[in-house]
């Protein structure tokens, strides 16, 4: 009987973890099942069965992004605003203490980064995206739109949360409160910029402040070290003289529990900043890498994800897909900020500017078209030489029809 005790007795552990194993595998072939029950023809796959599991999620977003918005829109600005307090508080004496040159520097420098990020903000929130002319007659319309019931321009789309169409849409941005579009897409694109170069900059001059706080443990406090032992004077013959009547402070701002509370305070604080300051550098940094690429290859993250199916669809038969709005980065970029032999490129980036962007949002310049440059977009002869000459470009058609003898 104690050997068949003994035997069961460490036997047990080897079944628990034959049932759990048998357990994971009924349920995975459950799942299995369900799925395939779900995906087993042509009309219901997988891409139809996500999107009714993520109807509700999509309602959600529908019925309650401009309430949400609101909301992100005071966070945005709380952030940035306890940011700044937290930089003038800190970040400011300590640079002055260190040299008063330096930091009138630092303040110019992040005062024209502060300034920028404010403006392009402000105006990403407050500037319409851009919207077709309601009972005008649209001179290019490529569909129509099937919740508005009207003719849709190149590069529009309807935003579901906005519930209008959106011209040359890229996103509706619930940080904004607002669709990015043709009207605001340089704004929204700058804002995210300028709020990296001024977290990159809070990152580099507080950075000898933050350190020696969060991976040394060293006191927040700049104060002195606390002396130790009693006052004392030195007469005329330099004899030490102990000092027994001494000045009594208002202990009401010398207390210890004081002095502790507001250290603690400030090594929060600094934490804090450290960890948001990170953060946002890290997300809006990748962020605006992206939509840097996008730029550069003329697209919005709408035709971004059409460009790919596209590319994928017609890689399959055969054939090459060819963005028609892709004029070259140069020319691209040009675009995107409307620069042209009148305007002072340097000027409109770096310092808040206000002006209309490239064309009006109806009709687009494509790589099949001889005129590239409109008035607002003219460049001088001399210049034209160096960008491509479009004339010579391989058509689309010709690319999507398999027939590359027009490629040089």
């Amino acid at each position: 009987m104690a050997a068949l005790s003994m035997i069961a007795w460490y036997s047990w552990p080897f079944r628990t973890i034959k049932l759990i194993c048998f357990a994971v595998q009924s349920l995975v072939t459950k799942c299995r099942l369900t799925y395939l029950t779900l995906t087993y023809n042509h009309f219901l796959d997988a891409s139809y069965m996500a999107d009714v599991c993520m109807g509700p999620m999509f309602w959600l977003v529908d019925n309650f992004t401009n309430t949400i918005g609101v909301l992100l829109v005071a966070g945005v600005i709380g952030l940035t605003a306890s940011t700044v307090l937290i930089a003038y508080w800190i970040g400011i004496p300590h640079w002055w203490n260190k040299s008063p040159y330096i930091c009138v520097c630092l303040v110019i420098v992040g005062h024209w980064i502060l300034l920028n990020i404010i403006f392009n903000y402000y105006m990403a929130c407050t500037v319409l995206p851009g919207y077709p002319p309601e009972g005008e007659l649209i001179a290019e319309a490529v569909s129509i739109c099937k919740k508005c019931i009207a003719p849709k321009p190149p590069r529009t789309h309807h935003c579901s949360v906005c519930n209008r169409c959106i011209l040359k849409m890229d996103h509706h941005c619930p940080w904004l409160n607002n669709c990015v579009g043709h009207k605001n897409h340089r704004y929204f694109y700058l804002y995210m910029v300028f709020m990296v170069l001024g977290v990159f900059f809070l990152i580099l001059c507080g950075w000898e402040i933050a350190y020696p706080i969060i991976f040394l443990g060293i006191n927040a406090n700049n104060d002195e070290p606390e002396l130790e032992g009693h006052s004392v004077q030195i007469n005329k013959s330099g004899a030490f003289i102990p000092v027994t009547d001494t000045i009594m402070l208002n202990a009401s701002f010398l207390t210890e529990a004081a002095v502790e509370s507001t250290t603690q305070f400030r090594r929060k604080c600094i934490m804090y900043m450290t960890f948001l300051n990170v953060g946002v550098c890290v997300a809006l940094g990748y962020l605006s890498a992206m939509h840097g690429q996008m730029i550069t290859h003329n697209e919005t993250s709408i035709e971004t994800h059409i460009n790919k199916t596209e590319s994928l669809r017609l890689k399959c038969l055969g054939t090459q897909y060819v963005n028609p709005y892709d004029l070259g980065p140069r020319n691209n970029w040009k675009q995107f900020f409307n620069f042209n032999r009148n305007s002072k490129h340097w000027t409109q980036l770096l310092l808040p500017s206000i002006y209309h962007p490239f064309g009006d949002g109806l009709s687009w310049p494509t790589i099949d078209t001889e005129e590239i440059y409109d008035k607002e977009f003219d460049c001088q002869q001399e210049e034209q030489s160096k960008f491509y000459t479009f004339e010579k470009c391989t058509p689309l058609y010709a690319l999507q029809m398999g027939d590359y003898s027009q490629l040089v």
